[in-house]
């Protein structure tokens, strides 16, 4: 099966399906212009700073991602080399206990196979997420970002996304914070899939005028 990914003409025609589906999404769309989705295949990095950034500020996150790859002589470390420094060296970069021990985590998956981005473009949304919770400190959230933001999967409406329940809050008129359950109904009210992703990017957009 083939997995819709984000490009030029991908977005394009994104765009215009959205905008013809949902009048209210066409308003935000209209307002903020392209959907600036671009996929990248630094999979491994994007993972590692996943989990530095993690309940951090972007400014501590930051911080703390320039002094862990200073760490490693100002080159973003490999698996293997991850793996030979201790729990207690990963530390002195600012890290917490329980995220130097998740980026070891993954980086031995990584290292021994166990998790193989090469793979990732046969995979469905649902078997990457597998794959990607099965490494400790990598919940749903960070796979569905990663799936939007580093592989450009079009299709993926992370439901529990607090910035996507706030946007559709505001955007539908609703009372209360709507539930999983209540996001993927106006989805399909809307008809956002095989766009899901970049519905979602338009509600985040449309927070910025808030």
């Amino acid at each position: 099966m083939v997995y819709i990914q984000a490009s030029s003409s991908t977005l394009k025609e994104a765009t215009t399906h959205l905008t013809s589906h949902d009048t209210i999404l066409a308003k935000v769309i209209a307002l903020h212009g392209n959907c600036t989705l671009e996929p990248h295949t630094q999979h491994y990095r994007e993972l590692v700073e996943s989990i530095i950034s993690q309940q951090l500020s972007v400014k501590a996150a930051a911080s703390i991602t320039k002094r862990f790859v200073e760490l490693f002589g100002g080159t973003f470390p490999l698996p293997e080399v991850i793996l030979a420094k201790s729990i207690e060296e990963l530390r002195t970069a600012g890290l917490s206990q329980a995220k130097a021990s998740y980026i070891q985590d993954l980086a031995w998956h990584v290292s021994n196979n166990k998790l193989s981005f090469a793979r990732f473009q046969t995979l469905s949304n649902e078997e990457i997420i597998s794959e990607l919770t099965a490494v400790k400190g990598i919940g749903e959230w960070t796979a569905q970002m990663f799936l939007i933001f580093s592989m450009g999967r079009l299709n993926v409406l992370p439901v529990g996304d607090l910035g996507i329940k706030n946007g559709i809050m505001i955007l539908y008129r609703l009372q209360t914070l709507p539930t999983p359950t209540e996001v993927r109904d106006i989805s399909h009210a809307n008809n956002w899939q095989p766009y899901e992703s970049v519905a979602s990017w338009y509600i985040w957009k449309s927070l910025d005028n808030t």
